[in-house]
């Protein structure tokens, strides 16, 4: 990620975000503001004011959220998995940090308790200062706040949970949470907390038609390895200039959605406290059917994502942590 100044059509000069997304190929972003520039001890982090998104969140160079669309990948990472489950009480959230996932899980009246983990203090704290759309969610009674690794907390979270939804920065060399990707994790770690029908959900990476096989087909592929079934999903998001995936396990290869429009409205309706915005009955059909390429890429993967074996989308990242 770097910045520069252009000239634009009307001949003044503008400062513009590069944001490369692999060797040969960057897109920009106008920049009307930088709002803040910093590092914590993980990761990079930018806030900008950009000319198309609103607000844009950057970490380690990579736009993780902006407040033009982050509703279509927050909406789509947390209602699948939670319509899902029959009756979803205990939330676990790994990473997270922006407040948006929780905002989310926090719509479901049957939630009782959420447990957000995210390892970066400083990330949690500056977008609870600087996100407006998700201060609510940050006060609610029901979450409870951890800064730590996920994975620790995890292991040591008394009793089990419903849902388990990993809201992780993406796998990058040198970043904090590829290990969050791997069989070693899922197999150990996340589904013996989970309880018999339990529901874990992961961001996954691009999913594009030439983008899927970076990290998304072998995430799918790793989770197959650990449970019963899995179902891969994807969206466009403007703002990060690609379709995005999503991998939903369940413990229960029985566990699905209704099979009509007209049902999951009435779910959606039942369940939640409030409309979405980019969901309901259609949109959620729509995006469980991957295109033709993308399908048949996620069929013919054969990695398996470890630590000693892992692989990363185009970037690279601040720090490792250790296993």
């Amino acid at each position: 990620m770097s910045y520069c100044e252009k000239k634009g059509s009307d001949g003044r000069k503008r400062l513009w975000l590069e944001e490369e997304i692999q060797e040969d190929l960057k897109w920009c972003v106008e920049v009307k503001h930088i709002l803040h520039s910093g590092k914590s001890d993980f990761q990079t982090m930018e806030l900008i004011q950009s000319g198309p998104f609103g607000k844009v969140l950057l970490l380690d160079g990579k736009v993780q959220s902006a407040e033009a669309d982050e509703f279509v990948y927050h909406e789509m990472l947390v209602h699948p998995a939670m319509l899902a489950h029959s009756n979803p009480k205990r939330i676990f959230i790994c990473g997270g940090g922006e407040g948006a996932t929780a905002r989310e899980v926090l719509r479901h009246k049957s939630v009782e308790e959420v447990i957000m983990v995210d390892i970066d203090k400083d990330v949690c704290d500056f977008c609870h200062q600087h996100l407006e759309a998700n201060r609510e969610a940050f006060a609610h009674p029901k979450l409870k706040l951890v800064y730590d690794d996920a994975k620790a907390q995890l292991q040591q979270a008394d009793g089990h949970f419903d849902v388990i939804i990993a809201d992780l920065a993406d796998p990058v060399y040198g970043g904090p949470c590829y290990q969050l990707y791997t069989q070693d994790f899922y197999r150990d770690v996340v589904q013996p907390k989970l309880n018999p029908d339990g529901i874990f959900v992961t961001q996954s990476g691009p999913a594009g038609v030439l983008s899927s096989t970076e990290v998304f087909t072998a995430i799918h592929t790793t989770l197959r390895s650990v449970f019963p079934a899995v179902l891969p999903y994807a969206q466009h998001i403007p703002s990060y200039n690609d379709a995005w995936g999503f991998n939903m396990a369940v413990q229960q290869a029985s566990t699905q959605l209704p099979e009509t429009p007209a049902e999951l409205d009435g779910l959606i309706k039942d369940r939640l406290n409030s409309q979405l915005k980019f969901l309901d009955g259609l949109t959620l059909q729509a995006v469980m059917t991957l295109n033709k390429v993308v399908r048949a890429a996620v069929q013919q993967e054969e990695h398996i994502y470890t630590v000693d074996n892992p692989r990363f989308i185009h970037g690279s990242g601040m720090k490792t942590l250790s296993s």
